[in-house]
């Protein structure tokens, strides 16, 4: 079990540097399934500015760990979507995540860091 002193319910990543996978669609073009992907953990609480690429946990559903976007600051975390607005499950559905690392770049199959957000 990882312990959780943020207050927020929410437990933190268990070291600084973890490597993720994404499964599904929901941050295309970006992110693609089966990408791996760099993360930083962030510290209980720190803020993320718009934009940034986070793997986040929405307190309404602590068990699902997300690769999304954040798109601005809410009381208690971030709002965050996907970047593929017809197949996401984001803050729409699930309300105001807590980012928990920072995606620095994507290893495999296309090593490099992430691009911004598509255009509207």
């Amino acid at each position: 079990m990882i312990a959780d002193d943020s207050g927020s319910g929410v437990a933190p990543l268990p070291s600084t540097w973890v490597l993720a996978h994404v499964t599904g669609p929901s941050m295309a073009p970006t992110l693609r399934h089966g990408d791996r992907l760099l993360v930083r953990r962030l510290r209980p609480g720190r803020r993320v500015p718009p934009g940034t690429v986070v793997l986040a946990r929405f307190p309404s559903r602590p068990e699902l760990l997300v690769v999304k976007r954040a798109v601005r600051d809410e009381p208690g975390g971030s709002w965050v979507v996907g970047d593929n607005p017809l197949v996401t499950d984001d803050s729409r559905s699930f309300g105001v995540a807590v980012p928990v690392g920072r995606v620095v770049a994507r290893l495999w199959p296309r090593p490099g860091r992430l691009p911004g957000p598509p255009p509207s």
